[in-house]
């Protein structure tokens, strides 16, 4: 009986061995089937960016060429006629009764361009020449009673003749002076005369040209017109017109004045016009159609030319103190510092008399 409980007992225990055996087996089995997933995460390797080294920048490099150069001056100016005049009276204080022309209009020579009311004039003219009628009969009766007047007496009776005399002849000149009439046959390019305005004397109302007879007039600085001379060669560029070939024809005459004829006269003397003499006259080879006198223009005058000259651009040009020099690149690439002699400059190329011939190459800055 002892016995058969030993066995069973002994058999029990060997089912719960087995049972906790196969439960450790399992566990292995799903240890080794998840493998690193009960393991921390390993750190990702970082990925750093490229870092480029900065490159430095290569200076400009410049081929010494054998071309032309020219130095010019430049100057504005405007398409003028060779005849043009203020339009003014002589008279002070009247008033316009009548404006017969306006800017643009062609007139003849002689037209009455303006008329001032001097219907006062008019009145004091006919009492004047009936005064001085009766100063004639007076002058008769003295000429015949001379003999019987002292020198003095005839002389002063004289005097009085000849001032009522000039006083009518001054009348009728001041009322002829009321008509404004076109001293030349042109065109009327300005008018600011106003009906039932009030006139001052010598002041312009306007001005008229012979449009006939345009000129190309430039102002040079004072300075660039000492390098100019009649001969040379000159391009202008008229304005919506194109560019044209010319040489200067004639240069200017100086003076101090700065009026430019716009304006009215000072002190009872008449405006001063807006003369060609003030400026310099160009002579085109060609002169171009539709313009007209006022066209805005530009000119042009080489003043100094010189032909296969060695060039080079001036930012190639290097200096300290006194000294001029260039870096030269010779043919195994290395540089080396020339010093040169420099000629002619304009604002982007230099000549070099000296130092340097065609074909060299040069480093700039």
């Amino acid at each position: 009986m002892f016995t058969k409980w030993w066995m069973e007992n002994l058999s029990a225990r060997k089912g719960g061995i087995g049972r906790t055996l196969g439960l450790l087996a399992l566990c292995l089995a799903v240890v080794a089937s998840t493998g690193c997933g009960l393991l921390p995460n390993e750190d990702e390797e970082e990925v750093l960016p490229v870092i480029t080294p900065p490159t430095i920048s290569k200076k400009p490099e410049y081929d010494v060429r054998s071309e032309t150069i020219e130095l010019s001056v430049s100057a504005v100016g405007k398409l003028m006629s060779q005849r043009e005049e203020p339009l003014y009276f002589t008279e002070d204080g009247l008033h316009i009764q009548e404006v017969k022309v306006k800017a643009g209009d062609k007139v003849a020579q002689g037209d009455v361009l303006v008329v001032l009311d001097v219907k006062d004039l008019q009145k004091d003219l006919r009492k004047k020449r009936l005064d001085f009628r009766q100063q004639e009969l007076t002058m008769k009766e003295t000429l015949r009673t001379k003999d019987e007047m002292s020198e003095i007496d005839f002389e002063k009776a004289s005097i009085v003749f000849e001032e009522q005399r000039q006083e009518l002849v001054d009348l009728e000149q001041k009322i002829a002076d009321g008509t404004l009439r076109a001293p030349f046959a042109g065109t009327i390019v300005s008018m600011s005369a106003q009906k039932g305005g009030t006139i001052k004397a010598y002041e312009s109302l306007g001005i008229i040209s012979d449009t006939s007879s345009l000129v190309v007039a430039a102002s040079f600085a004072k300075e660039d017109l000492e390098k100019i001379s009649v001969g040379m060669k000159a391009k202008v560029d008229i304005n919506a017109a194109g560019t044209f070939d010319g040489k200067v024809k004639v240069m200017p005459v100086a003076t101090t004045s700065s009026d430019n004829g716009n304006g009215g006269g000072i002190g009872g003397t008449p405006p001063e016009k807006d003369s060609i003499d003030k400026y310099l006259i160009v002579s085109l080879d060609k002169w171009p159609q539709d313009v007209e006198r006022g066209r805005q223009l530009s000119v042009s005058i080489v003043t100094q030319r010189k032909e296969n000259a060695v060039l080079i651009p001036i930012s190639a040009l290097r200096s300290i103190g006194s000294r001029t020099y260039v870096q030269v690149i010779e043919e195994d690439g290395t540089k080396r510092e020339a010093d040169v002699e420099v000629g002619l400059q304009t604002s982007t190329d230099v000549e070099i008399v000296k130092g340097l011939t065609p074909g060299q190459k040069v480093v700039g800055r």
